[in-house]
């Protein structure tokens, strides 16, 4: 019982980062229908700023998240603007590719400016463990969990009791109708990209404090699972794509904890799989009839 507990805490921390990185996934294809594999970088760029700000400017951890959210919010739009507005009326192939190639234009223009060797994030906060019942919980662990989980209620509450929320499912349910009323499609576009990378730059300076490391293909792996746990928690639904990241956290550490740590990414590709058969518009879904 000792070591299940204690899986379930470190499976709950490391699901926390897959599911604000979910969020941003989720968020992006309900409104636009777009698979932004760039995502996973804008993660990266997070750590990275976290990294330089805590290190050049000496600031504590609040100021790092809250500047890595509003510096990846500002990517994620110009992003946008650049990247996937120009090809909003194109066939979805040609956006799938252009997020494709932004992503290896962020990690190999990382890798080129401040190489591809791993750095060792800076421990702004002191590591506190605690022994409770036989099991290990750090303050990191707690911080993250409790950080996830504020982010994700703060984000679920801009969605339900905005203004720019209402705007946002009204664009993810119709954007033709949207617009007729009065709906800016941009800007609204905009603020979900903005969201959705800030979300991820915050799992960027969490996740760099968690390992201690950071480096330009670090949002790799975990853009690819992120993604995974949106489509098993039902891509489109904030609270499937949350329920998903900790499900991918959870399956990721029992995976570990039995000795099978070279097949724990194989394992959750195999989860999304039966997931898919059994449910193919995920846990949260909604099957949609779609006219030819």
């Amino acid at each position: 019982m000792q070591t299940i507990g204690q899986q379930l805490i470190n499976g709950l921390s490391l699901g926390s980062i897959y599911a604000l990185l979910a969020l941003g996934y989720t968020m992006v294809y309900g409104i636009i229908k777009l698979i932004n594999f760039a995502h996973g970088d804008i993660y990266m760029l997070g750590a990275f700023w976290g990294y330089y700000v805590i290190n050049v400017l000496h600031v504590n951890f609040i100021v790092a998240l809250l500047s890595a959210m509003v510096f990846c919010a500002l990517v994620g739009v110009v992003i946008e603007a650049i990247a996937y507005r120009p090809l909003r009326h194109s066939p979805r192939i040609t956006a799938l590719i252009t997020a494709i190639g932004v992503s290896f234009l962020l990690e190999n223009g990382m890798s080129y400016l401040f190489t591809a060797n791993t750095r060792n994030f800076p421990q702004v906060i002191k590591t506190v463990t605690w022994h409770f019942a036989g099991m290990r919980i750090s303050n990191i662990q707690v911080l993250i969990l409790v950080t996830a989980c504020l982010l994700m209620l703060i984000l679920e509450l801009i969605i339900k009791k905005t203004k720019m929320g209402k705007a946002m499912r009204a664009v993810s349910v119709d954007p033709t109708a949207a617009q007729l009323v009065g709906i800016n499609l941009n800007h609204t576009i905009s603020f979900t990209f903005a969201l959705g990378s800030a979300m991820a730059g915050a799992a960027g300076v969490l996740i760099g404090l968690y390992y201690n490391s950071i480096d330009p293909l670090m949002g790799m792996t975990p853009g690819i699972k992120a993604f995974v746990a949106a489509v098993i928690g039902g891509i489109g639904s904030v609270p499937g794509a949350s329920l998903g990241g900790f499900i991918i956290g959870l399956l990721e550490t029992a995976v570990q904890a039995i000795g099978l740590s070279a097949y724990k990414d194989a394992v959750v590709y195999v989860v999304l799989i039966v997931i898919l058969l059994v449910l193919p518009a995920g846990i949260f879904g909604k099957n949609v009839k779609e006219k030819v």
